[in-house]
């Protein structure tokens, strides 16, 4: 119902948009100030005032019907501007009263729809920083955040808010995430973690190296998306539409006939003013707008109404093991050498080739080097193969580091002795690094990776959701993966995955498993997992903070690596599914109802006339937009 004349004047837009809003709200207060009054009085000027007021009412809508009219569509619009000029015609003043009443209603309901999202956005961007201290040398400048660029060392003391998302690089404090994740627990953060725009220094001090500022940020990406969720259709609003303008035809047709019959003219009007509504119009839409607004505080990002909707029908779960099912922070259990190399010598290489990775178990590596305060052999040259390994030389070695069959593929002899400890180890359900130097192995690592609390437990609280098998996909052994699958009471898993064996697994799943009532579901952390997240028919990432490939790749991106988010998110979306269905049923039904009792009269009560089917409509008319209001809350 909203009008749009301004589209590439934002100014002119927001002029136009108020405008309106008060031009609804003041034809609200008259004309049901008038129809208070008419009750107490019959006074003539009090019919005057009201066809003035439906007569103003009439501009908007008609304005709005030629639009889409002009688009080759027909609206709801369209049969209300006929209702309305039909009543103006017929002089049935109160009858036209309670159709501007209702069509300003309505436009008022549609803004809401519309501002929703804004509000979200507005309530996000609230924590946008404007004023940044910066370290040049040693002294500090004051500079506005516009000026900050990738590089610059910004001071955040206890109390600011992070302006800029970053690499810590020196200081400690605890941060206050929840404006991006939605959890209030404070995250401790030293030299090499990573902060984030809007979060809160609770207590310390830090700097911090910018890597990215503005529109590149994680808030930005986040307010992005949300505009972005907010203005996508999925099927159900799609048909919603479809359906609307076929009973607006069918209506038109039929009250011709009905004309051409011979019926009454005020019966025919009664059920144009039963049937010219827009309840249904702006309900559906209102609904998903607020769960996405919902989602987005919770620090979930839902990537439109398209992503609910299939997050609704998830039957089957697959799921990447490290970062989503374990905490994804492996832990360094024992080092073997072989030939002449010494603990020390070995422990060094391994930390040389993890020096420059992002991969969890290198991360484990070097924690395991500042425990026992191990100085690595950096690396001259150095290549990664995302899930596989790495190649790397140091004066004049050159090594490969990663899984077994990457480094025996690549040439490296691998002999009875390593074999027997790596499968002791694979028996004990530890996972394997192996580093080969100049085509021998020279060393293994043996790693263990702790499952997330009540893991167990948000699967099994899925399963009463409706998801009949989870399936995790695991780099692990056979052994590994076993047991893991075992303590997470999973029936499916499928070990020793490469990302392309992930690819390949997704693909086969869906041709075997995929339809439009069972969905299939990729849950993944992101980093490594962005074509597989890609493929799925909805796929969620975990800890979506500050990993692009997790926003680009995933339909619905937690923020935070918490898996109890995923129950809560498509407990969600079968609510807002719900919703909708109930508001079609509303809808149906109370349509139904006045159209009976406008034309064959209902016992006791009687037919129901232009006045009353006007009435009835506006009443009805709240029912299904406030149910759809329900789906922003918990």
């Amino acid at each position: 119902m909203s009008i749009k004349f301004a589209k590439n004047f934002p100014s002119l837009e927001l002029f136009e948009e108020r405008f309106f809003m008060v031009f609804d709200i003041v034809l609200i207060v008259c004309t049901g100030s008038l129809l208070i009054a008419r009750i107490f009085s019959n006074t003539p000027w009090l019919h005057e005032s009201m066809a003035v007021l439906a007569f103003l009412g009439i501009i908007p809508v008609a304005i709005s019907a030629l639009k889409t009219l002009v688009e080759k569509r027909i609206s709801v619009d369209l049969l209300a501007s006929i209702a309305l000029v039909f009543s103006l015609f017929a002089q049935e003043w109160s009858s036209a009263a309670f159709i501007t009443l209702m069509l300003a209603f309505a436009r008022i309901f549609d803004l809401i729809t519309e501002t929703r999202a804004k509000k979200t956005i507005q309530s996000l961007m609230k924590y946008h920083v404007e004023n940044v201290r910066i370290r040049i040398g040693d002294s500090v400048k004051d500079i506005h955040i516009s000026e900050v660029k990738p590089g610059d060392l910004v001071i955040v003391e206890s109390g600011d808010r992070v302006p800029v998302d970053g690499l810590v690089v020196s200081g400690q404090a605890d941060i206050d995430e929840s404006s991006l994740t939605g959890e209030s627990e404070l995250i401790p953060k030293k030299a090499g973690d990573k902060v984030f725009t809007s979060t809160v220094n609770e207590s310390g001090s830090l700097i911090v190296k910018t890597e990215k500022v503005g529109a590149d940020t994680t808030l930005s990406r986040m307010v992005s998306l949300v505009e972005e969720a907010s203005r996508d259709k999925n099927k159900a609003e799609l048909a919603a539409d479809k359906f609307t303008q076929w009973y607006i035809a069918v209506s038109l047709i039929v009250s011709i006939g009905l004309y051409l019959l011979g019926f009454q003219p005020k019966v025919i009007l009664s059920i144009l003013l039963v049937v010219c509504a827009d309840d249904i119009a702006v309900a559906i839409p209102l609904a998903y707008t607020a769960a996405i607004a919902y989602a987005a505080r919770r620090g979930v990002i839902v990537k439109g109404s398209s992503a609910f909707e299939q997050l609704s029908k998830v039957k089957y779960i697959l799921t990447d093991k490290t970062g989503t099912l374990t905490r994804g922070k492996p832990k360094v259990v024992d080092i073997h050498m072989y030939g002449l190399w010494t603990r020390e010598e070995i422990a060094k290489r391994f930390v040389g080739g993890a020096a420059e990775s992002k991969h969890a178990i290198s991360r484990a590596i070097m924690e395991y080097a500042s425990e026992y305060k191990i100085e690595p052999h950096l690396p001259d040259e150095l290549n990664e193969i995302p899930g596989e390994g790495i190649s790397f030389s140091h004066d004049g070695e050159a090594m490969l580091m990663g899984r077994v069959s990457f480094v025996e593929a690549r040439g490296s002899r691998i002999s009875d002795v390593v074999k027997k400890d790596i499968q002791t180890e694979k028996d004990a359900g530890r996972g394997i690094v192996c580093l080969s130097v100049n085509g021998e192995v020279a060393g293994l690592l043996s790693y263990v990776d702790e499952l997330r609390p009540h893991a167990t437990e948000i699967i099994a609280e899925t399963r009463k959701l409706g998801v009949k098998e989870w399936h995790m996909l695991t780099g692990d052994n056979e052994k590994a993966a076993s047991n893991i699958a075992h303590e997470l009471n999973l029936r499916h898993f499928h070990a020793n995955m490469t990302p392309e064996g992930k690819v390949d697994l997704i693909r086969k799943f869906e041709k075997e498993n995929s339809s439009s009532s069972s969905v299939v579901a990729y849950i993944g952390d992101g980093v490594n997992d962005a074509a597989s997240l890609a493929l799925a028919d909805v796929s969620i990432a975990m800890g979506g903070i500050g990993a692009d490939s997790a926003i680009e790749a995933s339909d619905v991106t937690i923020m935070k690596d918490h898996i109890d988010r995923v129950p809560e998110v498509i407990t969600m979306a079968q609510k807002v599914k719900g919703i909708m269905h109930q508001s079609f049923w509303i809808w149906g039904i109370t349509n139904g109802i006045g159209l009976i009792w406008v034309t064959v009269g209902i016992p006791g009560l009687g037919l129901l006339g232009p006045v009353g089917a006007a009435t009835y409509n506006f009443l009805t008319d709240f029912i299904p937009i406030v149910n759809a209001l329900r789906a922003g809350r918990k």
